[in-house]
């Protein structure tokens, strides 16, 4: 053993290499991208690693794995879990052989994600056991045992970390290589009456299930501690909770205050424990986020058993409803739960009111290809009827003014499909749907043949930046380089769209913006489906060769280059007129420019770029 300082995914990814995992494979998604390539960068010999082109993919290929009798972790954020909710689903019936782990990283808040769901419903949906761990120890500790459990049980288990636990930090003792779970798969074994899902296996396998959670239930409590018990009989008030909420309560109240309960596996429910802590309580608050998994778990036990405990938490006001939890959120409603005031609940003074931060909203930035390729687009539509269906990406930003670009944003690659249906009732208007060349192969390709298939009309504008950009330059088949370090063969998004009879498909750089709007006006004006891909590489992995700067001598202060573009590198000079470029954030991308309408910017370089890969 040795200790190392670790952010929980680094810590999750060590717990798996330390399990014996052979396969990892999930799609990049904050807040869990860093334990797939923590895994890459520490493996051993004989571990497979993969971004996977989505998440249903990643999830068959690990159940393959597991299948074999290899021990398989497949990464997604929680979002992604509705994509791989097909294969997941039918899994739970089919069961596994070697030990499959599902991390699925939640986002309270959210902080980077579409929508605030919580794995531990989907567990109770699937009927897929989950850990919850409560810190980057228990997060190590746990993803090994949820490896043993899955084996032990033939069944996939959830791992669900949520974004304060995946990126904290805690120095933990870890194993070292030597450490390690060594195995021999014993390899797929052929019977259909295990691995070819039909009704009778399904109608089999749902009764074993039902009866294995209800065996999990009674007993999975006795085997880690995950109950807190203060059996003092003047206590009569106790709080459950999970997760990172587990450190905001202990930070709040300490020791011997209330008796407590950490669920570590909200799914089965741990119902022999949930009576352990019930007994002799009048009162219990369930601090948890995001939905009140604990809560309906105990008022269920108190109506099953005849408890006569009042159970509070969301569901009666105490804590709110959704959002992310915090210390000070916890703290206040222990003060009133427990009649006290949040200055003896902490035992120091109030800390002095910290200053308001400045607002930074989110933006492109400078340099960026999308902000070209969008300046393209809307100038050459510019006083017509049109639509601009956005996706998942950085490229969401181009809603922000003064660009204005982004109509609709709903899930990766639905921007294609949302483009057809307001087509079908108003075809009159002129629709667009820009995809990046990450979400193209994710889950793009299929709304194009839709599009192509069903004779819509809309013009496809793939972002092509040579990578996976927002959640930190991931490869994807379009780059040409595998996680694993090969170099392989790039899948060509031009014939791929060949190859689904698309006849027009033009290939431009963003950063040639008289081409590039002369392009977009003469696509647009043909009929049916048809594409523009915009390539030019993601800034952040470029060497920018120069800089450019404005002549103000020449600037004559019509502000189109600040006003239009809302490149963050453009200002306006202290006179409130003329622009100026801050040097230490321009790339010299030149797109500036060529807008400026009297040729007072000059000095960048587009066409000298060097690409770094990571």
């Amino acid at each position: 053993m040795h200790r190392e300082f670790l952010m929980g995914n680094e810590a999750i990814a060590l717990g798996a290499l330390a399990a014996g995992v052979k396969v990892v494979c999930g799609y990049p998604g904050t807040p869990s991208t860093e334990v797939l390539e923590t895994v890459a960068k520490r493996r051993g010999e004989g571990v497979h690693v993969e971004w996977s082109v989505n998440e249903k993919s990643a999830m068959e290929v690990a159940a393959g794995a597991a299948y074999s009798g290899a021990r398989a972790l497949v990464t997604m954020k929680q979002v992604g879990l509705n994509v791989a909710s097909d294969p997941l689903m039918s899994l739970e019936y089919i069961g596994v052989k070697g030990g499959m782990v599902i991390l699925v990283a939640d986002d309270p808040g959210p902080i980077s994600s579409q929508t605030e769901q919580d794995t531990r419903t989907f567990a109770m949906f699937s009927k897929v056991p989950l850990f919850d761990p409560s810190s980057v120890a228990e997060a190590y500790a746990m993803i090994q045992d949820a490896f043993d459990f899955s084996e032990r049980h033939s069944t996939p288990v959830f791992l669900r970390p949520t974004t304060r636990i995946d990126h904290g930090y805690e120095a933990i003792d870890v194993k070292d290589p030597d450490e390690y779970r060594v195995a021999t798969p014993e390899g797929f074994v052929k019977d259909s009456s295990r691995w070819v899902i039909f009704p009778r296996l399904s109608v089999r396998n749902h009764a074993l299930i039902e009866e294995r959670n209800a065996s999990i239930s009674q007993e999975w409590d006795m085997s880690r501690d995950f109950i807190v018990r203060e059996k003092d009989p003047a206590i009569r008030k106790g709080v459950a909770t999970h997760g990172i909420n587990w450190q905001y309560v202990q930070e709040a109240l300490g020791e011997g205050t209330c008796r407590m309960l950490r669920v570590g596996m909200p799914f089965p429910f741990p119902e022999k424990a949930a009576l352990e802590f019930l007994d002799g309580l009048d009162e219990v608050l369930c601090v948890e986020e995001l939905d009140p998994v604990i809560e309906r778990g105990l008022t269920y036990v108190c109506g099953k058993h005849g408890l006569h405990v009042r159970i509070r938490g969301k569901l009666t006001g105490d804590i709110p409803p959704s959002g992310e939890n915090t210390t000070e959120l916890v703290s206040a409603a222990l003060a009133s739960f427990l009649n006290l005031s949040t200055l003896q609940l902490f035992n120091h003074s109030t800390p002095p009111e910290a200053p308001a931060l400045p607002v930074r909203p989110p933006v492109l930035c400078a340099g960026c290809p999308h902000r070209a390729s969008f300046y393209a687009v809307k100038t050459a539509m510019r006083g017509r009827k049109t639509l601009y269906a956005g996706d998942i990406g950085c490229y969401t930003l181009g809603n922000a003014a003064p660009l204005d670009v982004c109509d609709t944003c709903l899930c990766m690659g639905a921007g294609i499909g949302i483009a057809q249906g307001v087509w079908r009732t108003e075809p009159d208007t002129i629709c667009f749907a820009f995809v990046g060349d990450s979400t193209f192969f994710a889950s793009g390709i299929t709304g194009v043949i839709n599009a192509f298939y069903n004779q819509a009309d809309l013009t496809l504008v793939v972002l092509d930046n040579s990578t996976t950009a927002m959640t930190g330059h991931q490869p994807h088949p379009g780059t040409g380089r595998t996680m694993m370090g090969q170099v392989v063969e790039k899948v060509s998004i031009e014939n791929v769209l060949r190859a689904i009879g698309l006849k027009t498909v033009v290939t431009l750089d963003p950063l040639d913006f008289e081409a590039s709007v002369s392009a977009v006006k003469a696509v647009a004006d043909e009929k049916g489906v048809k594409a523009i891909v915009f390539r030019s590489p993601c800034v952040a992995m470029t060497k920018p060769p120069g800089k450019s700067h404005v002549d103000p001598a020449k600037c004559v202060g019509c502000g189109r280059c600040v006003g239009e573009l809302g490149c963050p590198a453009l200002i306006r000079a202290a006179d409130g007129r003329k622009a100026i470029i801050d040097e230490t954030l321009c790339t010299g991308c030149t797109l500036c420019e060529q807008v400026c309408p009297v040729k007072a910017i000059s000095g960048g370089d587009r066409n000298a770029t060097e690409v770094r890969h990571a």
